[in-house]
């Protein structure tokens, strides 16, 4: 099997979420990443939102990476049909692992895990630890607001608070589906040119 061209992390919930349309767009996320020949990293659960991201991908043929804490797969809730899983020691280990391989990071709907992980890489990329795109996969339900709405409008209003700077919050894409999400991905790795593969500063927080 080839190597895929470049790595999506995806930070997504072990939870379901209260409609079908979260659990469709993370298993159309992952066949999109599979299709697109790149290959899929996430939190390496088989449960909820990232059992379906990972499931898309591998029926379309491509390549998955999980790295779980050994906290969470002693829950037996770990993928066991994976490219790799890596079991780590802390939660830290795992956001550190992921960051480390990713060329990008798209976060689907979630809950504290997922916000956690997805403002991390955010806050990394204000730093200037890395250029890699931070896109949120906005989804809508029945036609409603986006998921992501409400944390969009706080942006916002933090830039005019004075606490994220304007050119700083762009840092921070959203798109309504998961097709738009990658092209959003892929514009803004032309934009920069180049995104590194491995950036030795991850390395560092890694050991």
């Amino acid at each position: 099997m080839a190597a895929p061209s470049k790595w999506v992390c995806v930070f997504c919930a072990s939870a379901a979420g209260a409609s079908p349309a979260y659990l469709k767009a993370a298993a159309e996320l992952g066949r999109r990443i599979a299709e697109r020949g790149y290959g899929l990293l996430y939190g390496g659960a088989t449960v909820g939102a990232m059992g379906a991201v990972a499931d898309g991908a591998l029926a379309a043929g491509g390549q998955v990476v999980g790295v779980i804490p050994e906290v969470i797969r002693e829950r037996e809730i770990d993928h066991k049909g994976l490219t790799e899983q890596h079991v780590v020691g802390t939660m830290h280990e795992r956001k550190a692992l992921l960051a480390s391989r990713a060329d990008a990071f798209v976060a689907l709907p979630g809950g504290y895990g997922t916000l956690d992980e997805f403002m991390e890489i955010v806050t990394w990329a204000q730093l200037r630890i890395h250029a890699k795109p931070c896109v949120l996969v906005n989804v809508t339900v029945n036609g409603g607001n986006g998921f992501y709405d409400g944390l969009l409008a706080f942006l916002d209003h933090t830039v005019r608070e004075g606490f994220i700077l304007p050119e700083n919050r762009g840092l921070v894409l959203a798109a309504r589906d998961p097709e738009s999400a990658l092209d959003l991905v892929e514009r803004t790795w032309r934009e920069r040119e180049e995104v590194p593969a491995h950036d030795p500063r991850l390395d560092a927080v890694v050991r």
